[in-house]
């Protein structure tokens, strides 16, 4: 019988792919693992934490664009308002995949990069 492989001292107990996923998965847990030692010293560990705080002011920032948009297509006759309820869920489900395609690479432990957030999540972990 192979054994499983034990998680590495300098991450606490769990595993690095595991905190770096619990990061995007609860963004809470990322500002906790910036926090928190000995979490903090791991780098893949710190780049995932930034790179999830990252793509959670992104959502914001995407949130209030879309919500500005939604109102002015409001205001266009017939399609507008159409147009304002297919943005919604389009929106949603991009961000979704993103969401879910970040934690599976969180999971395989590879440093994938989101075109800006994850240059400066890059630069932030050292």
């Amino acid at each position: 019988m192979g054994s499983t492989p034990q998680p590495s001292a300098s991450s606490g107990g769990l595993a690095p792919n595991i905190a770096a996923l619990l990061g995007y998965l609860i963004w809470i847990v990322a500002v906790v693992w910036l926090v928190l030692e000995p979490y903090n010293k791991d780098r893949f560990i710190r780049f995932h934490a930034f790179q999830a705080i990252g793509m959670v002011v992104a959502v914001i920032a995407i949130s209030i664009v879309c919500t500005i948009l939604s109102i002015i297509l409001a205001f266009v006759p017939y399609v507008g308002p159409i147009l304002a309820l297919l943005l919604w869920p389009v929106v949603w489900l991009g961000i979704l995949a993103t969401w879910i395609f970040l934690m599976y690479k969180a999971y395989s432990n590879e440093m994938w990069k989101l075109p800006v957030i994850g240059d400066f999540a890059a630069k932030q972990a050292g």
